[in-house]
């Protein structure tokens, strides 16, 4: 398993919100006192966890971690709402008008193809008065609010704008969908909210891998990780335990031999990445799956599997069915573990746990770098 870190930068989602609403004094002064007020407490939780204790020695993150809204407040705004995040696939945006929308914290977002192939990506909400534009997936040649009619374009701008009669100082130029910044990589669609990167015009993919994916892109590429692969299905779970538990307990392995099968679904070779803070990328076999880690409050997440597979096997029902089953049949047993050990870190009995040095070497790594990103 690699652990892949990814430049941080200072500027924030609070920031892009703060761009809107800052026509309103006292909306802008409730935000910045809200903030400060979770920022100040939520630091003083991430110090009682030192990475700079070796892990024979170390102590594992507070309890609060797992469980008090500020932290999660505050790692949302430190951790989520800041560099790449993979929100979805390249096949789910094939062609013009395709959209998929998701959620991301408090972020709705919307992704889109236009007529012209060109991909964009939006806050969905209605700059109106808020009403959520569209959700699911499908394909439209335009957004409309449900709400009062708004519409507009697959590029962001305002088309049409009801009951604005008698309003002063109105541009419709002005309330165009507030964009979020999207890159593809691979299969993989991806995000970024930093307010910084909103203001260039083009994106360098190798400079997304880089940042992305660090140094390992080549590997990955190397390993079967690509565009070539058949999308086959999706898999959603809703677990009652904070998003870092799924990473902390879910952990697949597998072992191939020369043996093997062709049909095996884990064949004789695996590849298996975590890629910070919430993104597995597993490719064994004809397969390959992705398992995504959204955060939905301290103590809940929604956990996304996507499956892909070798072109070769795309017409084999009973395989495929057999894999399925299969892997159902872990997330089923992974659920259990991560809910018990919510339950166990409420307790009063638990506060802190010890690291087992010889297994859970990633485990201390990723509380680490989750340290130095909230920290700084």
């Amino acid at each position: 398993m690699t652990l892949l870190l990814k430049p941080i930068t200072r500027l924030s989602l609070f920031q892009t919100h703060f761009q809107i609403i800052n026509n309103n004094p006292r909306a802008r002064a409730r935000a910045i006192s809200v903030s400060c007020s979770w920022s100040h407490e939520a630091h003083k939780i991430v110090r009682e966890f030192d990475p700079k204790i070796p892990i024979e020695k170390a102590i594992t993150p507070p309890c609060s971690w797992y469980t008090d809204p500020s932290f999660y407040a505050f790692e949302l705004d430190r951790v989520f709402y800041r560099g790449w995040q993979a929100v979805g696939y390249t096949e789910q945006i094939q062609e013009p008008r395709d959209f998929f929308s998701g959620r991301l914290g408090n972020v709705e977002f919307v992704v889109c193809r236009d007529d012209n192939g060109k991909i964009a990506a939006f806050h969905n909400v209605c700059r109106h008065h808020a009403s959520l534009l569209v959700s699911g997936s499908g394909k439209t040649s335009c957004f409309t609010c449900p709400y009062h009619g708004w519409t507009y374009g697959l590029n962001g701008e305002l088309r049409k704008a009801t009951r604005i009669s008698g309003i002063d100082d109105f541009s419709i130029n002005d309330f165009g969908l507030v964009p979020i910044k999207v890159a593809t990589w691979g299969p993989f669609v991806l995000l970024n909210m930093d307010n910084e990167i909103l203001q260039k015009d083009n994106i360098d993919t190798d400079n997304v891998a880089s940042e992305w994916l660090g140094s390992s892109s080549e590997l990955f590429s190397l390993n079967g990780v690509d565009t070539t692969l058949t999308y086959v299905c999706r898999r959603e779970y809703i677990i009652e335990c904070n998003w870092k538990i799924f990473e902390k307990v879910s952990i697949q392995s597998a072992e191939g031999g020369s043996k093997q099968k062709e049909d095996d679904r884990l064949g004789s070779k695996a590849f298996y990445a975590f890629i910070y803070p919430n993104f597995m990328i597993n490719r064994y076999g004809p397969w390959m799956d992705t398992n995504l880690a959204i955060p939905l409050g301290p103590r809940k997440c929604l956990v996304v599997f996507d499956y892909f597979l070798e072109a070769s096997f795309k017409d084999d029902k009973a395989f495929i069915e057999r894999s399925l089953a299969d892997s159902e049949k872990v997330q089923m047993e992974d659920i259990r573990l991560c809910e018990g050990v919510q339950k166990g870190i409420e307790s009063p009995a638990y506060s802190t746990g010890r690291y087992a040095p010889n297994v859970e070497k990633a485990m201390h790594h990723f509380h680490c770098l989750l340290y130095d990103n909230l920290i700084n």
